[in-house]
């Protein structure tokens, strides 16, 4: 019969104890879920007025596009990193420092609206965002260890779906709320004002309410008997993997295709005639498509566990929508069939994310869920760096630019290519 509760470990040979799920468990979630949400604000909280931040700080649209495209680029290298200190500090000390490094960078982008002594605003906006960059590879890696370490097997896709999805949700807030926020440049300190409170709140919580990054009992017989491979061992093996590798390459290169997506809608829409409101509410719709198909996509796979094949359908019908927005954005005055082809890219594309960190999870075992998790996400965000890059330059100037609505001060960029 087990002991109380606090007892000693059990001796060798007798019966290990039951699985238990803590309510705790919804706390470490929410200030997870809240810190993700927070860095997917700061990082595109430029690109949805990326022309009145150009117009007003006198900076090129190229310019402005990196403050979005360094999260990109840091996460390559940084990536690796954040996956071994994930494994080896643990989950508890791996937030607390994500959280602190998105509060810093935050403070950072705003330091040049209240500080007139700053000579160089876009260096403390690219500082700013590089610490927030750095706090993103600790932050989105960490939903599917945690799902693993906290929640029961019938749990394990539900919380993994919301966790994830706080990071597109933070997107989805920045698509709606820097167009409301900033109508002119004068409005700029506002914007960067409001997205510190979250970021503030998300670094409150997580050093005051996380207190250890395993609970005491594991919640299923699988988390009691996980183990993982060192960190070298563990990467060397994931490489090695043909399923994983397949995964990590098909799935990274959506988060890529997203990942630009999200940073250059407004430019493509505003060179044929769209407003900055428009691609908010593209934008937006992109997300809350795309959280509804995660909802019922998470539920689905909890009952069924149909992995593999929602992930493979998931990927297709994406790259469907995906086509059909190249296609559509191209005309003029089809708001709602861009609108359309938005919501569709986001509810067969985004519906995909967690089921398919969760497969990963699953292909990579025995390797830690920080490393099977992590290393998807950084092939991403080089396949998404290397698309944007492409991207830009193969955009040429239209030869009737009376149609757009960008004011940036530049010439509108054509981005059929």
């Amino acid at each position: 019969m087990a002991g109380p509760a606090g007892a000693v470990p059990e001796a060798a040979g007798s019966a290990p104890r039951s699985p238990r799920a803590y309510a705790r468990r919804w706390v470490f979630l929410l200030v997870v879920s809240l810190l993700s949400c927070s860095n997917a604000t700061l990082w595109l909280s430029f690109a949805p007025v990326a022309d009145i931040i150009a117009q007003h700080f006198l900076l090129s649209m190229a310019q402005v596009g990196w403050l979005s495209l360094i999260f990109l680029v840091v996460s390559i290298p940084f990536g690796i990193l954040a996956i071994w200190v994930l494994d080896s500090v643990g989950l508890r000390g791996a937030t607390i420092l994500g959280a602190w490094l998105n509060f810093a960078g935050s403070m950072l982008r705003a330091l040049p609206c209240v500080a007139a002594w700053v000579p160089n605003t876009f260096a403390f906006f690219m500082g700013g965002q590089s610490l927030c960059a750095l706090a993103q590879n600790l932050v989105i890696f960490s939903p599917a260890k945690l799902a693993a370490l906290w929640f029961p097997e019938h749990q394990r896709a539900t919380a993994n779906m919301i966790a994830t999805m706080s990071n597109p949700l933070g997107i989805l807030v920045a698509n709606v709320l820097s167009p409301a926020l900033v109508k002119k440049g004068e409005d700029i300190p506002l914007m960067l004002g409001v997205y510190t409170i979250p970021a503030g709140l998300a670094c409150l919580l997580a050093t005051v309410c996380l207190w250890e990054s395993v609970p005491p009992t594991p919640p299923s017989v699988g988390a009691a008997s996980s183990t993982s491979e060192n960190f070298l061992q563990g990467l060397k093996l994931l490489l090695q993997n043909k399923a994983y590798v397949i995964l990590a390459v098909c799935f990274g290169g959506g988060i890529g295709i997203f990942s630009s997506f999200s940073a250059l809608l407004e430019q493509i829409l505003c060179a044929n005639g769209y407003s900055n409101g428009f691609s908010g509410l593209c934008g937006a719709l992109f997300i809350v498509f795309g959280i509804l198909g995660a909802l019922v996509l998470g539920l689905y796979v909890d009952r069924t566990k149909r992995f593999t094949e929602a992930t493979k359908i998931g990927l297709c019908l994406s790259s469907m929508a995906c086509v059909a927005f190249a296609l559509v954005s191209r005309l003029q005055g089809q708001a709602l069939a861009v609108a359309a082809t938005c919501s569709l890219f986001g509810f067969f594309g985004f519906s995909v994310a967690p089921v398919a960190m969760e497969l990963a999870v699953e292909c990579a075992f025995p390797v830690g869920e920080g490393a099977a998790a992590g290393l998807v996400f950084v092939l991403g965000q080089a396949q998404g760096v290397l698309i944007m890059v492409l991207l830009t330059v193969l955009t040429v100037r239209p030869e009737d630019p009376s149609s757009s609505t960008c004011q940036h001060g530049e010439d509108p960029l054509d981005w059929t290519g």
